[in-house]
Protein backbone atom coordinates (compact mmCIF):
# COMPACT_ATOMS: atom_id res chain seq x y z
CA UNK A 1 0.00 0.00 0.00
CA UNK A 2 2.51 2.68 0.91
CA UNK A 3 4.74 1.69 -2.50
CA UNK A 4 1.45 2.34 -4.23
CA UNK A 5 1.00 5.49 -2.66
CA UNK A 6 4.25 6.56 -3.24
CA UNK A 7 4.57 5.01 -7.30
CA UNK A 8 1.07 7.17 -7.61
CA UNK A 9 2.06 10.19 -6.24
CA UNK A 10 4.80 10.65 -8.36
CA UNK A 11 3.49 8.90 -11.32
CA UNK A 12 6.66 6.55 -11.43
CA UNK A 13 4.73 4.15 -13.47
CA UNK A 14 2.28 6.30 -15.51
CA UNK A 15 -0.36 3.77 -15.05
CA UNK A 16 -3.89 5.09 -14.56
CA UNK A 17 -5.14 5.02 -11.15
CA UNK A 18 -8.26 2.73 -9.85
CA UNK A 19 -10.01 4.24 -7.77
CA UNK A 20 -12.15 0.48 -7.12
CA UNK A 21 -15.33 1.99 -8.31
CA UNK A 22 -16.73 5.11 -9.76
CA UNK A 23 -18.31 6.32 -7.09
CA UNK A 24 -15.53 6.12 -4.93
CA UNK A 25 -13.36 8.25 -6.85
CA UNK A 26 -14.36 11.81 -4.58
CA UNK A 27 -13.55 9.59 -1.63
CA UNK A 28 -10.06 8.00 -2.54
CA UNK A 29 -8.29 10.62 -4.95
CA UNK A 30 -6.52 12.96 -2.71
CA UNK A 31 -4.77 9.63 -1.46
CA UNK A 32 -4.42 8.58 -5.01
CA UNK A 33 -6.60 5.57 -5.05
CA UNK A 34 -5.39 4.40 -1.54
CA UNK A 35 -7.19 3.70 1.54
CA UNK A 36 -5.14 5.41 3.65
CA UNK A 37 -7.81 6.96 6.87
CA UNK A 38 -10.30 5.15 8.69
CA UNK A 39 -12.31 7.72 7.65
CA UNK A 40 -12.02 6.47 4.14
CA UNK A 41 -13.47 3.04 4.99
CA UNK A 42 -16.38 4.83 6.58
CA UNK A 43 -17.44 6.86 3.39
CA UNK A 44 -17.29 3.10 1.45
CA UNK A 45 -19.15 1.59 3.79
CA UNK A 46 -21.96 4.21 3.45
CA UNK A 47 -21.73 4.80 -0.21
CA UNK A 48 -21.25 1.82 -1.75
CA UNK A 49 -23.30 -0.67 1.18
CA UNK A 50 -25.72 1.82 2.89
CA UNK A 51 -24.07 1.78 6.10
CA UNK A 52 -25.72 4.29 8.27
CA UNK A 53 -22.69 6.58 9.79
CA UNK A 54 -22.96 4.40 13.40
CA UNK A 55 -22.69 1.46 11.55
CA UNK A 56 -20.12 2.54 9.33
CA UNK A 57 -18.31 3.31 13.03
CA UNK A 58 -19.10 0.00 14.04
CA UNK A 59 -17.55 -1.28 11.21
CA UNK A 60 -14.44 0.37 11.48
CA UNK A 61 -13.98 -0.88 15.17
CA UNK A 62 -15.05 -4.23 14.05
CA UNK A 63 -11.74 -4.69 11.73
CA UNK A 64 -9.51 -3.10 14.19
CA UNK A 65 -10.56 -5.98 16.68
CA UNK A 66 -9.97 -8.25 13.84
CA UNK A 67 -12.57 -10.77 15.48
CA UNK A 68 -13.46 -13.54 12.88
CA UNK A 69 -17.36 -13.97 13.96
CA UNK A 70 -17.99 -10.04 13.85
CA UNK A 71 -16.07 -10.06 10.60
CA UNK A 72 -18.34 -12.26 8.72
CA UNK A 73 -21.00 -10.55 9.63
CA UNK A 74 -20.04 -7.42 8.57
CA UNK A 75 -18.80 -8.92 5.33
CA UNK A 76 -22.32 -10.32 4.72
CA UNK A 77 -23.79 -6.85 5.53
CA UNK A 78 -21.32 -5.14 3.01
CA UNK A 79 -21.38 -7.12 0.41
CA UNK A 80 -25.26 -7.50 0.78
CA UNK A 81 -25.83 -3.63 0.70
CA UNK A 82 -23.58 -3.28 -2.35
CA UNK A 83 -24.63 -5.69 -4.57
CA UNK A 84 -28.60 -4.06 -3.48
CA UNK A 85 -26.76 -0.58 -4.77
CA UNK A 86 -25.74 -2.72 -8.19
CA UNK A 87 -22.29 -3.72 -7.53
CA UNK A 88 -20.87 -7.05 -8.48
CA UNK A 89 -20.26 -9.39 -5.61
CA UNK A 90 -16.70 -10.07 -6.48
CA UNK A 91 -16.14 -6.25 -6.86
CA UNK A 92 -18.25 -5.76 -3.43
CA UNK A 93 -16.14 -8.83 -1.90
CA UNK A 94 -12.90 -7.05 -3.09
CA UNK A 95 -13.38 -3.90 -2.07
CA UNK A 96 -13.94 -5.30 1.60
CA UNK A 97 -10.58 -7.50 1.66
CA UNK A 98 -8.60 -4.37 0.73
CA UNK A 99 -10.59 -2.64 3.65
CA UNK A 100 -9.73 -4.81 5.88
CA UNK A 101 -6.17 -5.13 5.20
CA UNK A 102 -5.96 -1.39 5.49
CA UNK A 103 -7.31 -2.04 9.44
CA UNK A 104 -4.06 -3.61 9.97
CA UNK A 105 -1.75 -0.21 9.53
CA UNK A 106 -4.79 2.57 8.87
CA UNK A 107 -5.36 5.90 11.54
CA UNK A 108 -7.62 8.80 11.38
CA UNK A 109 -7.08 11.71 8.78
CA UNK A 110 -5.86 14.18 12.19
CA UNK A 111 -4.30 10.99 14.30
CA UNK A 112 -2.18 10.35 10.68
CA UNK A 113 -1.49 14.06 9.90
CA UNK A 114 0.04 14.39 13.50
CA UNK A 115 2.19 11.37 12.94
CA UNK A 116 3.24 12.19 9.69
CA UNK A 117 4.77 15.94 10.77
CA UNK A 118 6.07 14.83 14.22
CA UNK A 119 8.12 12.26 11.84
CA UNK A 120 9.31 14.75 9.40
CA UNK A 121 10.31 17.02 12.38
CA UNK A 122 12.38 14.21 14.32
CA UNK A 123 13.77 13.10 11.05
CA UNK A 124 15.02 16.43 10.14
CA UNK A 125 16.24 16.80 13.23
CA UNK A 126 17.90 13.52 13.32
CA UNK A 127 19.64 14.12 9.93
CA UNK A 128 20.99 17.86 10.64
CA UNK A 129 21.48 17.61 14.11
CA UNK A 130 22.41 14.04 15.03
CA UNK A 131 24.17 14.40 18.30
CA UNK A 132 21.93 16.61 19.97
CA UNK A 133 19.10 14.18 18.57
CA UNK A 134 19.75 10.97 20.11
CA UNK A 135 21.00 12.69 23.06
CA UNK A 136 17.70 13.98 24.01
CA UNK A 137 15.93 10.64 22.74
CA UNK A 138 18.65 8.82 25.53
CA UNK A 139 17.79 11.29 27.72
CA UNK A 140 13.71 10.19 27.34
CA UNK A 141 14.37 6.70 28.12
CA UNK A 142 17.80 6.26 30.24
CA UNK A 143 15.56 4.42 33.25
CA UNK A 144 14.89 1.58 30.35
CA UNK A 145 17.78 -0.32 29.84
CA UNK A 146 16.53 -2.51 27.03
CA UNK A 147 15.83 1.28 24.84
CA UNK A 148 19.14 2.54 25.66
CA UNK A 149 21.24 -0.57 24.36
CA UNK A 150 19.57 -0.23 21.32
CA UNK A 151 19.96 3.51 20.89
CA UNK A 152 23.60 3.19 21.30
CA UNK A 153 24.03 0.43 19.33
CA UNK A 154 22.01 2.99 16.93
CA UNK A 155 24.00 5.83 17.34
CA UNK A 156 27.45 3.80 16.43
CA UNK A 157 25.74 3.18 12.85
CA UNK A 158 25.46 7.05 12.92
CA UNK A 159 29.20 7.25 13.79
CA UNK A 160 28.08 8.62 16.91
CA UNK A 161 30.78 8.14 20.45
CA UNK A 162 28.90 7.41 23.32
CA UNK A 163 31.66 8.37 25.92
CA UNK A 164 31.71 6.97 29.03
CA UNK A 165 30.31 9.02 32.23
CA UNK A 166 32.86 11.14 34.01
CA UNK A 167 32.21 12.89 36.70
CA UNK A 168 34.04 15.83 35.97
CA UNK A 169 32.11 16.34 32.73
CA UNK A 170 28.72 14.28 32.62
CA UNK A 171 25.61 15.87 34.08
CA UNK A 172 22.07 14.30 34.55
CA UNK A 173 21.47 13.53 31.01
CA UNK A 174 22.79 12.44 28.44
CA UNK A 175 24.36 15.47 26.74
CA UNK A 176 26.14 16.64 23.48
CA UNK A 177 30.04 16.65 23.69
CA UNK A 178 31.27 17.18 20.43
CA UNK A 179 30.02 17.02 16.64
CA UNK A 180 30.03 13.40 16.38
CA UNK A 181 30.29 12.39 20.58
CA UNK A 182 27.34 12.22 23.44
CA UNK A 183 28.46 12.30 27.00
CA UNK A 184 26.86 9.59 28.97
CA UNK A 185 24.32 11.13 31.87
CA UNK A 186 25.30 9.99 35.33
CA UNK A 187 21.26 10.21 36.30
CA UNK A 188 21.61 6.65 33.96
CA UNK A 189 23.93 4.85 36.35
CA UNK A 190 22.36 2.07 38.66
CA UNK A 191 22.63 3.22 42.12
CA UNK A 192 23.23 6.94 41.64
CA UNK A 193 20.12 9.17 42.33
CA UNK A 194 19.27 12.48 41.71
CA UNK A 195 20.11 13.96 45.19
CA UNK A 196 23.65 12.37 44.47
CA UNK A 197 24.22 13.87 40.94
CA UNK A 198 22.95 17.48 42.24
CA UNK A 199 25.68 17.25 44.82
CA UNK A 200 28.32 16.34 42.24
CA UNK A 201 27.15 19.09 39.91
CA UNK A 202 26.56 22.14 42.17
CA UNK A 203 30.22 21.63 44.09
CA UNK A 204 32.21 20.94 40.53
CA UNK A 205 30.18 23.80 39.12
CA UNK A 206 31.05 26.08 42.41
CA UNK A 207 34.47 24.77 42.90
CA UNK A 208 36.04 23.29 39.62
CA UNK A 209 36.78 19.66 38.63
CA UNK A 210 37.57 17.01 40.81
CA UNK A 211 41.27 16.35 41.17
CA UNK A 212 40.93 12.52 42.67
CA UNK A 213 38.87 10.45 44.75
CA UNK A 214 40.04 11.98 48.01
CA UNK A 215 39.02 15.42 46.48
CA UNK A 216 35.58 14.51 45.74
CA UNK A 217 35.22 12.67 49.03
CA UNK A 218 36.15 15.97 50.80
CA UNK A 219 34.59 18.55 48.57
CA UNK A 220 30.96 16.91 48.29
CA UNK A 221 28.03 16.46 51.20
CA UNK A 222 28.59 12.88 52.19
CA UNK A 223 24.87 12.50 53.54
CA UNK A 224 24.09 13.08 49.97
CA UNK A 225 26.75 11.20 48.27
CA UNK A 226 27.55 7.78 49.94
CA UNK A 227 29.92 5.02 49.96
CA UNK A 228 27.35 2.71 47.36
CA UNK A 229 27.46 6.11 45.04
CA UNK A 230 30.94 6.41 45.07
CA UNK A 231 30.95 2.44 44.31
CA UNK A 232 28.84 2.88 41.29
CA UNK A 233 30.85 5.42 39.98
CA UNK A 234 33.98 3.66 40.27
CA UNK A 235 32.33 0.77 38.26
CA UNK A 236 30.82 2.88 35.47
CA UNK A 237 33.94 4.31 34.80
CA UNK A 238 33.16 7.78 35.94
CA UNK A 239 35.61 8.33 37.91
CA UNK A 240 38.44 6.61 35.30
CA UNK A 241 39.89 10.13 34.45
CA UNK A 242 40.91 10.65 37.98
CA UNK A 243 42.34 7.64 39.08
CA UNK A 244 44.77 5.53 37.99
CA UNK A 245 42.63 2.54 37.07
CA UNK A 246 39.27 1.47 38.61
CA UNK A 247 40.91 -1.31 40.92
CA UNK A 248 42.86 1.19 42.78
CA UNK A 249 39.95 3.60 43.09
CA UNK A 250 38.31 0.64 44.70
CA UNK A 251 40.85 -0.38 47.11
CA UNK A 252 41.56 3.76 48.31
CA UNK A 253 37.97 4.33 48.85
CA UNK A 254 37.51 3.26 52.37
CA UNK A 255 40.14 6.10 53.32
CA UNK A 256 38.93 8.38 50.97
CA UNK A 257 35.48 7.94 52.74
CA UNK A 258 36.77 8.71 56.28
CA UNK A 259 39.02 11.18 55.38
CA UNK A 260 36.24 12.79 53.75
CA UNK A 261 34.04 12.49 56.89
CA UNK A 262 36.85 13.60 58.45
CA UNK A 263 37.26 16.81 57.52
CA UNK A 264 33.60 17.23 57.39
CA UNK A 265 33.46 16.59 61.16
CA UNK A 266 36.46 19.13 60.84
CA UNK A 267 35.02 21.87 59.22
CA UNK A 268 31.66 21.57 61.25
CA UNK A 269 33.57 22.96 63.86
CA UNK A 270 35.87 25.58 62.01
CA UNK A 271 39.44 23.44 61.68
CA UNK A 272 40.94 22.53 58.68
CA UNK A 273 43.12 19.29 58.14
CA UNK A 274 46.19 19.95 56.23
CA UNK A 275 47.54 16.97 56.26
CA UNK A 276 45.05 14.18 56.36
CA UNK A 277 43.88 14.14 52.78
CA UNK A 278 47.03 13.16 51.39
CA UNK A 279 47.22 10.10 53.55
CA UNK A 280 44.35 8.57 51.15
CA UNK A 281 46.49 8.13 48.14
CA UNK A 282 47.44 4.64 48.23
CA UNK A 283 49.96 2.81 46.07
CA UNK A 284 49.17 1.91 42.67
CA UNK A 285 47.44 -1.53 42.03
CA UNK A 286 47.20 -4.30 38.60
CA UNK A 287 43.87 -2.89 37.24
CA UNK A 288 40.93 -5.33 36.81
CA UNK A 289 40.70 -7.81 34.03
CA UNK A 290 38.51 -6.88 31.29
CA UNK A 291 35.95 -9.68 32.24
CA UNK A 292 35.72 -7.93 35.76
CA UNK A 293 35.53 -4.25 34.09
CA UNK A 294 32.88 -4.82 31.88
CA UNK A 295 30.92 -6.78 34.49
CA UNK A 296 31.13 -3.38 36.81
CA UNK A 297 29.96 -1.64 33.34
CA UNK A 298 26.57 -3.73 33.08
CA UNK A 299 25.76 -3.47 36.54
CA UNK A 300 25.47 0.14 36.95
CA UNK A 301 24.78 1.13 33.46
CA UNK A 302 22.68 -2.01 32.60
CA UNK A 303 25.19 -2.42 29.31
CA UNK A 304 28.58 -3.18 28.00
CA UNK A 305 29.78 0.58 27.02
CA UNK A 306 33.08 0.54 27.07
CA UNK A 307 33.54 -3.62 25.16
CA UNK A 308 31.90 -7.00 25.30
CA UNK A 309 32.84 -10.29 26.80
CA UNK A 310 31.41 -11.36 22.86
CA UNK A 311 34.03 -9.15 21.32
CA UNK A 312 37.00 -11.35 21.12
CA UNK A 313 33.94 -13.97 18.73
CA UNK A 314 32.87 -11.75 16.47
CA UNK A 315 35.08 -12.94 13.84
CA UNK A 316 33.87 -16.20 14.73
CA UNK A 317 29.70 -15.70 14.60
CA UNK A 318 29.22 -14.75 10.96
CA UNK A 319 29.55 -18.74 10.83
CA UNK A 320 28.30 -20.24 13.73
CA UNK A 321 24.99 -18.19 13.77
CA UNK A 322 22.72 -16.98 11.18
CA UNK A 323 22.07 -13.38 11.97
CA UNK A 324 23.18 -11.23 15.03
CA UNK A 325 20.44 -10.60 17.59
CA UNK A 326 19.19 -6.75 16.26
CA UNK A 327 18.77 -8.60 13.06
CA UNK A 328 17.47 -12.09 13.72
CA UNK A 329 13.70 -12.78 12.77
CA UNK A 330 13.22 -9.76 10.72
CA UNK A 331 10.69 -7.42 10.94
CA UNK A 332 7.24 -7.93 13.03
CA UNK A 333 5.00 -10.37 10.84
CA UNK A 334 1.61 -9.74 9.90
CA UNK A 335 -0.60 -11.69 12.00
CA UNK A 336 -3.53 -13.93 10.97
CA UNK A 337 -7.04 -14.25 12.04
CA UNK A 338 -8.06 -18.13 13.04
CA UNK A 339 -11.21 -19.25 13.58
CA UNK A 340 -11.79 -17.95 17.33
CA UNK A 341 -10.95 -14.57 16.42
CA UNK A 342 -7.18 -14.58 18.15
CA UNK A 343 -5.07 -13.52 15.89
CA UNK A 344 -2.17 -16.33 14.93
CA UNK A 345 1.53 -16.01 13.79
CA UNK A 346 3.26 -18.08 11.44
CA UNK A 347 4.92 -21.60 12.52
CA UNK A 348 8.40 -21.25 14.18
CA UNK A 349 11.67 -21.53 11.54
CA UNK A 350 14.66 -22.76 12.58
CA UNK A 351 17.12 -20.41 13.55
CA UNK A 352 21.05 -20.32 15.79
CA UNK A 353 21.71 -17.48 17.96
CA UNK A 354 24.74 -16.67 19.95
CA UNK A 355 24.66 -14.47 22.90
CA UNK A 356 25.95 -13.68 26.78
CA UNK A 357 23.39 -15.09 29.22
CA UNK A 358 22.38 -11.90 31.22
CA UNK A 359 19.08 -13.11 33.03
CA UNK A 360 17.90 -16.86 34.11
CA UNK A 361 14.61 -16.98 35.06
CA UNK A 362 12.89 -20.43 36.38
CA UNK A 363 9.49 -21.50 35.76
CA UNK A 364 7.91 -24.75 36.91
CA UNK A 365 8.57 -26.18 33.88
CA UNK A 366 10.72 -23.99 31.52
CA UNK A 367 13.40 -21.77 31.71
CA UNK A 368 13.90 -18.39 30.46
CA UNK A 369 17.07 -17.01 29.22
CA UNK A 370 17.84 -13.43 28.32
CA UNK A 371 20.75 -13.25 25.62
CA UNK A 372 22.51 -10.02 24.67
CA UNK A 373 25.46 -9.90 21.55
CA UNK A 374 25.99 -5.94 21.97
CA UNK A 375 23.43 -5.53 18.86
CA UNK A 376 20.37 -6.53 20.73
CA UNK A 377 18.76 -9.16 22.90
CA UNK A 378 16.68 -11.87 22.87
CA UNK A 379 14.53 -14.15 24.82
CA UNK A 380 15.35 -18.03 24.89
CA UNK A 381 12.86 -20.70 26.76
CA UNK A 382 14.14 -24.12 27.53
CA UNK A 383 11.67 -27.02 28.45
CA UNK A 384 12.74 -28.34 31.88
CA UNK A 385 14.29 -31.36 30.12
CA UNK A 386 16.33 -29.35 28.10
CA UNK A 387 17.46 -27.33 30.69
CA UNK A 388 18.74 -30.51 32.67
CA UNK A 389 20.40 -31.58 29.23
CA UNK A 390 22.77 -28.50 29.78
CA UNK A 391 22.42 -27.45 33.16
CA UNK A 392 26.57 -27.12 33.37
CA UNK A 393 26.73 -24.85 30.94
CA UNK A 394 23.99 -22.22 31.20
CA UNK A 395 25.22 -20.04 33.80
CA UNK A 396 25.11 -16.38 33.94
CA UNK A 397 27.28 -14.61 32.02
CA UNK A 398 28.22 -17.62 29.87
CA UNK A 399 28.37 -17.07 26.00
CA UNK A 400 26.05 -19.74 24.79
CA UNK A 401 25.49 -20.98 20.84
CA UNK A 402 21.85 -21.88 20.78
CA UNK A 403 19.83 -23.57 17.62
CA UNK A 404 16.37 -23.52 18.28
CA UNK A 405 12.92 -22.74 16.34
CA UNK A 406 12.28 -19.32 16.11
CA UNK A 407 8.64 -17.45 16.51
CA UNK A 408 7.31 -13.98 17.52
CA UNK A 409 5.57 -13.67 20.64
CA UNK A 410 2.63 -11.81 20.72
CA UNK A 411 2.79 -11.52 24.37
CA UNK A 412 6.44 -9.52 24.77
CA UNK A 413 5.88 -8.10 21.18
CA UNK A 414 9.64 -9.24 20.24
CA UNK A 415 10.88 -12.15 18.58
CA UNK A 416 11.16 -15.33 21.00
CA UNK A 417 13.99 -18.45 20.52
CA UNK A 418 12.07 -21.98 21.45
CA UNK A 419 15.84 -23.69 22.25
CA UNK A 420 16.47 -27.23 20.78
CA UNK A 421 20.55 -27.46 21.42
CA UNK A 422 22.70 -25.65 23.39
CA UNK A 423 26.68 -25.31 23.26
CA UNK A 424 29.22 -22.82 25.11
CA UNK A 425 31.02 -20.83 22.21
CA UNK A 426 34.11 -22.61 22.93
CA UNK A 427 33.16 -25.75 22.24
CA UNK A 428 31.41 -24.50 19.28
CA UNK A 429 34.48 -23.22 18.24
CA UNK A 430 36.39 -26.19 18.64
CA UNK A 431 34.05 -28.35 17.09
CA UNK A 432 33.61 -26.72 13.64
CA UNK A 433 36.92 -24.67 12.92
CA UNK A 434 38.36 -26.29 10.37
CA UNK A 435 41.56 -24.11 9.84
CA UNK A 436 43.83 -21.76 12.11
CA UNK A 437 45.68 -19.36 10.48
CA UNK A 438 48.28 -17.85 12.52
CA UNK A 439 50.39 -14.39 12.09
CA UNK A 440 54.13 -16.49 12.24
CA UNK A 441 55.97 -14.36 15.19
CA UNK A 442 60.04 -13.42 15.39
CA UNK A 443 59.78 -15.46 18.71
CA UNK A 444 59.51 -18.37 17.02
CA UNK A 445 62.12 -18.10 14.16
CA UNK A 446 65.25 -20.45 14.39
CA UNK A 447 65.27 -24.17 15.53
CA UNK A 448 64.74 -22.43 19.55
CA UNK A 449 61.59 -21.39 18.25
CA UNK A 450 60.51 -23.60 16.15
CA UNK A 451 60.61 -26.00 19.42
CA UNK A 452 58.80 -24.05 21.47
CA UNK A 453 55.72 -23.74 18.78
CA UNK A 454 56.02 -27.17 18.76
CA UNK A 455 55.61 -27.58 22.68
CA UNK A 456 53.14 -24.68 22.90
CA UNK A 457 50.97 -27.14 20.57
CA UNK A 458 51.81 -30.74 21.28
CA UNK A 459 48.54 -30.83 24.20
CA UNK A 460 46.50 -30.02 21.83
CA UNK A 461 47.67 -31.97 18.64
CA UNK A 462 45.37 -34.81 17.14
CA UNK A 463 42.46 -32.39 16.41
CA UNK A 464 40.15 -31.51 13.19
CA UNK A 465 41.59 -27.88 12.84
CA UNK A 466 44.20 -27.43 10.30
CA UNK A 467 47.06 -25.05 11.44
CA UNK A 468 48.70 -22.23 8.80
CA UNK A 469 50.66 -19.77 8.90
CA UNK A 470 51.48 -16.01 7.12
CA UNK A 471 55.03 -15.26 7.53
CA UNK A 472 56.31 -11.51 7.15
CA UNK A 473 59.87 -10.29 7.06
CA UNK A 474 61.76 -7.32 5.60
CA UNK A 475 63.66 -10.26 3.23
CA UNK A 476 61.06 -12.37 2.59
CA UNK A 477 57.36 -13.79 3.22
CA UNK A 478 55.01 -16.52 2.78
CA UNK A 479 52.31 -19.09 3.34
CA UNK A 480 52.68 -22.09 4.79
CA UNK A 481 50.09 -24.91 5.15
CA UNK A 482 51.29 -27.39 8.30
CA UNK A 483 50.91 -31.16 7.98
CA UNK A 484 47.94 -33.24 9.34
CA UNK A 485 50.60 -34.21 12.26
CA UNK A 486 49.95 -30.27 13.39
CA UNK A 487 46.33 -30.63 13.21
CA UNK A 488 45.00 -29.29 16.69
CA UNK A 489 42.13 -28.80 18.87
CA UNK A 490 41.26 -25.25 18.86
CA UNK A 491 40.80 -25.11 22.67
CA UNK A 492 40.33 -21.74 24.69
CA UNK A 493 43.27 -22.13 26.30
CA UNK A 494 45.50 -22.99 23.51
CA UNK A 495 43.41 -19.84 21.89
CA UNK A 496 44.37 -17.50 24.65
CA UNK A 497 48.01 -18.63 24.71
CA UNK A 498 48.02 -17.07 21.38
CA UNK A 499 46.49 -14.18 21.74
CA UNK A 500 48.91 -13.82 24.73
CA UNK A 501 51.34 -14.20 22.10
CA UNK A 502 50.46 -12.68 18.81
CA UNK A 503 47.19 -10.76 19.77
CA UNK A 504 43.97 -11.47 19.25
CA UNK A 505 44.55 -10.44 15.77
CA UNK A 506 47.37 -12.36 15.22
CA UNK A 507 45.00 -15.32 14.54
CA UNK A 508 42.29 -15.82 12.76
CA UNK A 509 39.68 -19.19 12.90
CA UNK A 510 38.57 -20.72 9.13
CA UNK A 511 35.31 -22.68 9.05
CA UNK A 512 34.04 -24.85 6.06
CA UNK A 513 35.41 -27.99 4.61
CA UNK A 514 39.34 -28.27 5.25
CA UNK A 515 40.41 -28.82 2.12
CA UNK A 516 38.88 -25.60 0.52
CA UNK A 517 41.81 -22.99 1.61
CA UNK A 518 41.20 -21.00 -1.11
CA UNK A 519 39.92 -17.09 -0.30
CA UNK A 520 40.45 -17.93 3.48
CA UNK A 521 40.32 -14.60 5.49
CA UNK A 522 43.81 -13.15 5.42
CA UNK A 523 43.44 -10.96 3.56
CA UNK A 524 43.48 -8.32 6.83
CA UNK A 525 47.33 -9.28 6.93
CA UNK A 526 48.59 -8.55 3.96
Amino acid sequence: MVDDFIARKHDTTGATIDYLHPDLKPVLEATYGVILYQEQVMQIAQILAGYTLGGADLLRRAMGKKKAEEMANQRSVFVNGAVARGVPEAQATMIFDLMEKFAGYGFNKSHSAAYALLSYQTAWLKAHYPAAFMAAVLSSDMDKTDKVVTLIDECASMNLEVEPPDVNESVYAFRVAGPKSIRYGMGAIKGVGASAVEAIIEERTANGPYASLPDLCRRVDLQRVNRRVFEALIRSGSLDRIGANRATLTSQLDRAVHLGEQNSRAMSVGQVDLFGLSAAEDAVIADWSEAQRLAGERETLGLFLTGHPITPYEPDLKFLVGARLVDVGGPRPTPKPSANGERTWSAGKPATVAGLVLEIRRRPNRVTLILDDRTGRLEVTLFEETFQQHRDIIVKDAILVIEGSLRFDDFIEAWRLQAKTVMDIDRARERFARRLWLRWPETFDGAQGMAKFEDMLKPYVRGPCGVSVVLKRPEYSGRLNLGDSWSIRPTRELLDKLSALVGRDGWYLVYGPRNDIRGEETSSWR
